[in-house]
Parts: structure tokens; sequence; C-alpha cells
């Protein structure tokens, strides 16, 4: 019986499989600065992302919100909250917005910390800043439609990202450079202006944010 010989791919993963590896590989490089940073600066990794989650949140942030979003229970999420707090880079006090329940904010001088975080990662920005302008956008809506697809399996933590906003207004003029609009700011939205993680986000209702997730997706 003749064999057939394999083709020289015939051992590749499929393209699915690579791009995870890919954004894993990625992952770990960025994670890899952050925690040499962490450690020069006296904290563990989860220390160091908690404050990175804290940067920009002006309203503070419950407990319950950062556990989820770094997949730890809450227990593990207090202990190091605590940490911060006794090292003065983080503080707690009443929610504006529920007098009952705690909220935390960065400190000032958590506030100068994470910028300094924010420089030494400042090798991705370059990286990322040094590609062509039609790749950038290209990789941005992918990393949204990546995102979207992520949604559905319900392991995505919640974003301030545009299309979880109430102020984006999806596909006003569909096929423009600038398809959306942001009421906020009362202007068209191009796609490469879309962001992740917007510090003027206010959350829209879960059926408008999920047919703008499912539009990309």
């Amino acid at each position: 019986m003749d064999i057939k010989p394999e083709t020289p791919w015939d051992g590749t993963p499929d393209i699915s499989a690579r791009i995870v590896v890919a954004i894993s590989r990625v992952s770990s490089v960025l994670r890899a600065g952050m925690w040499e940073f962490a450690t020069a600066e006296n904290l563990n990794p989860t220390q160091a992302e908690i404050l990175q989650l804290l940067k920009d949140r002006s309203t503070g942030v419950r407990l319950s919100w950062l556990a989820a979003q770094l997949s730890v229970s809450p227990a593990s999420a207090s202990d190091s909250v605590a940490a911060l707090v006794s090292k003065g880079l983080v503080r707690k006090a009443r929610a504006e917005d529920d007098g009952r329940a705690s909220a935390l904010w960065l400190t000032d001088e958590g506030k100068a910390l994470v910028g300094r975080m924010m420089s030494a990662l400042g090798f991705a920005d370059d990286a990322a800043a040094a590609l062509d302008t039609q790749v950038k956008d290209q990789l941005l809506v992918g990393l949204f439609k990546l995102i979207a697809q992520l949604q559905k399996s319900e392991r995505f933590p919640a974003l301030r990202a545009c299309l979880s906003c109430r102020f984006f207004e999806a596909n006003v003029d569909p096929g423009s450079a600038a398809p959306h609009h942001c009421a906020l700011v009362k202007a068209p939205l191009p796609i490469a202006f879309l962001r992740i993680d917007c510090a003027e986000h206010q959350a829209t209702d879960p059926a408008t944010e999920r047919r703008n997730w499912e539009a990309f997706a």
C-alpha cells in the first residue's frame, strides 16, 4: 500500500491556534515586564495588577469587581488590597453610590507609582507605535472582534470599552471612515479611535451592549 508523503506544512497548527499562541507570548512578555517592575517596588504581581486596574478610575471600584477582573477569589483580592492600603498606595472609603459599601481608589502615591509602571512597560507601546498605520487599525479591529467572540464564553471580564458605553452610537454612518458616533463628545467615532478602556465610560444597558459586541462578532 502506497503511503502518501506528507507536505512540508502538514504539521503546522491551524491559524486560530497560532493566533492564540502569539497573544499568549505577547502577554507573557508584558507580564514579565510588570513583574520585574513589581519586584523592584516590593510588590507582588497581583498587587501590581490591582494598581493598574485602579488607574483612571475616579469613582472608585468595588472589591468584587477587582476579584472578577483578576479571576481570583474575593478573599485573595482582599488580602492584596489590604497590603496596598498599608503601603499607602490605595485608599478605602465609602462608595459614592452606596454609603453601606466600600470602594477603592489610588492615593497620590499610588498614582505616581502607576505612572512609573506605565513608563517601565513603554517598550510595548513603542513596538505597537512602530507598526504601519493600516496594520494598527486592522489589529485593533481584529482584537475587538476576538474580544467579541470571547464575550460569548462569559469568561471575559467587564470592560470600559466603547461598545459597552451608553454614549456609543453604533453604525450611524455605515461604510464611512467613522461609522460610529460618540454622544459624549458629540463627534463621529472612527474605528481607529475605539477604546478598550475609557475613563469617561458609563455602562449602557445589557441588551444594547450585547448588540454592539455581536456586530463585531
